[in-house]
């Protein structure tokens, strides 16, 4: 039987050492096998970071840039001869269509397994504590891999442990069973990782990227608020509650240390410039780290990938570099922005809002809509990455943050509203007040569908290119996530029909379904 997924031997497995910052910085392993390792606590820790190494994988596999293009705010974009990104745009088919990111998350899961397998072989008997940390972090690892993969997919394989043999042939599992190991592993991680929490000004710089309780109980909200809305469920199905989401929630607000930075442009490199808060700021939660260090060698994942993609395509617009135009901002996000909203021009460059008419040329940019990303897009000047022995295409260096403070006081407001209206009327408020830079800006939340809907709206303008729309859109139901997604345009590149027989869901790569001789069943809609 062929194999479905790309399984990587341990000791392949162990070369993905590849970053190089605080923690991701080690000496790649090439020479031990199996036999060989999982002794130590080093070698524990070596295989722990080959685990976090998958999450640096970016490009065409990061579902945060699909999201978004799948979104109502972005179109596809690209050049005009591209292919693969209006489909993500536009829900059409397309040859093996995210094979990079279903690589991506099973690669991970498999190195999350493994390392769950062998770790109580290790002798810690002088820090039994420090195993359970590590545990808890391969949890928090493996429940991450297994959201993106069943938000994007539905219906996948549950791997829990290392595929031996030739049993290559995984049915696809039914999306509860996904969400109650997604659960459980969270659950523990929060366990696990509780004895070491400390607030993020005691987290020491070294460790900045890896998972903390905070992070594990930030995660667990999000998949709570998804799954119950997409689903239409009251808890998870291993019975985990709103109730325990909302104090897994509330708990990270009030005592993790993390909190708003001052200025909202302030997080993006490219909005504030000089002034920026730096790559693992009091926001960032949980941020995957990317650098430089790759100096343009193609076989590394070193620097953030997807930031070429969304830069202005083909052009340098001080302080702007330049990029490939995905993802074109739609203009409807940009005029949804109220007067003196400080987020509107922190997130979006308008070419004529900030004077570059007539200098800018459309070229071959598809779906030029006159905005692009300003979160994420790439910064020129002396420490742009050809400019220090690097490739502008692969060597961008800014962190994505996965989950920001702003998110988790939003999350903490929808759990609460119904409950207790004025924690969540409060939470709300610091997000707006920061937005606006005054309390005059406030909106005020009721209980309920009207309540939700005010929530929503707000995530959007907060949140918007963050990668969390779509999924905010589809947790509302189908219907509303067409009612935002469609788009009636005279112009047929900007005419997007939202499939509702695909129920939000990402097509399966056809090479995968090919591999499994029948095993895999397509998503309905492709």
């Amino acid at each position: 039987m062929k194999k479905i997924y790309i399984i990587i031997a341990l000791a392949m497995a162990l070369t993905g050492f590849s970053c190089s910052k605080s923690f991701l910085d080690r000496t790649p392993i090439d020479q031990k096998v199996e036999s060989d390792f999982y002794k130590t606590p080093d070698d524990a820790f070596e295989a722990l970071v080959s685990a976090y190494s998958v999450l640096d994988i970016s490009g065409n596999g990061n579902i945060m840039l699909s999201a978004e293009l799948a979104s109502d705010d972005c179109f596809g974009g690209g050049g005009t001869a591209d292919d693969g990104v209006i489909q993500w745009d536009k829900f059409k088919s397309y040859n093996d269509h995210n094979a990079d990111a279903w690589t991506k998350y099973y690669q991970g899961i498999y190195r999350t397994n493994q390392f769950l397998k062998k770790v109580d072989g290790v002798d810690f008997s002088a820090d039994p504590d420090l195993k359970q940390q590590y545990i808890g972090e391969a949890k928090f690892l493996r429940a991450y891999f297994y959201f993106d993969l069943v938000r994007m997919f539905g219906h996948v394989p549950l791997i829990t442990a290392p595929i031996e043999g030739d049993n290559y042939s995984i049915p696809q599992a039914d999306p509860d069973s996904v969400y109650a190991l997604i659960s459980s592993d969270l659950q523990e991680a929060i366990t696990d990782l509780s004895a070491t929490a400390v607030p993020y000004n005691q987290i020491a710089a070294s460790d900045y990227g890896r998972a903390t309780k905070w992070a594990a109980e930030s995660l667990m909200g999000r998949v709570f608020l998804y799954y119950t809305g997409y689903y239409s469920k009251s808890a998870l199905p291993d019975g985990y509650t709103k109730d325990q989401a909302t104090k897994a929630i509330d708990d990270v607000i009030t005592n993790s240390g993390y909190g708003l930075v001052e200025h909202y442009k302030d997080l993006w490199h490219a909005a504030s410039l000089s002034d920026f808060a730096g790559q693992n700021n009091k926001e960032a939660v949980f941020a995957i780290q990317y650098t430089s260090a790759g100096h343009g060698d193609w076989n590394l994942q070193n620097g953030n990938r997807f930031q070429v993609m969304v830069g202005i395509r083909n052009q340098v617009l001080d302080p702007y570099y330049k990029g490939w135009g995905f993802g074109p901002v739609n203009p409807k996000l940009w005029n949804d922005y109220k007067d003196g909203d400080t987020r509107k021009t922190a997130s979006i460059i308008s070419i004529d809002g900030e004077g570059y008419t007539g200098t800018y040329a459309v070229g071959d940019q598809a779906q030029y809509t006159g905005y692009f990303w300003k979160k994420y897009t790439p910064v020129g000047g002396a420490d742009r990455p050809d400019a220090n022995g690097g490739d502008f295409q692969i060597d961008n260096y800014d962190n994505y943050v996965v989950i920001r403070f702003a998110d988790i006081l939003l999350m903490g407001a929808e759990l609460n509203l119904n409950n207790n209206l004025s924690k969540a009327q409060g939470y709300i408020n610091q997000v707006r007040d920061r937005a606006f830079e005054d309390a005059s800006h406030r909106v005020t939340l009721v209980s309920g569908a009207q309540g939700i809907k005010t929530i929503m709206e707000e995530r959007r303008l907060e949140l918007a290119l963050e990668g969390q729309r779509y999924w905010d859109l589809l947790r509302q139901g189908l219907d509303v996530a067409k009612a935002a997604i469609d788009n009636s345009s005279t112009d047929p590149d900007f005419q997007i029909t939202f499939p509702t027989d695909t129920k939000g869901l990402f097509e399966i790569p056809q090479t995968q379904i090919g591999l499994s001789n029948g095993t895999l069943i397509q998503n309905a809609g492709y």
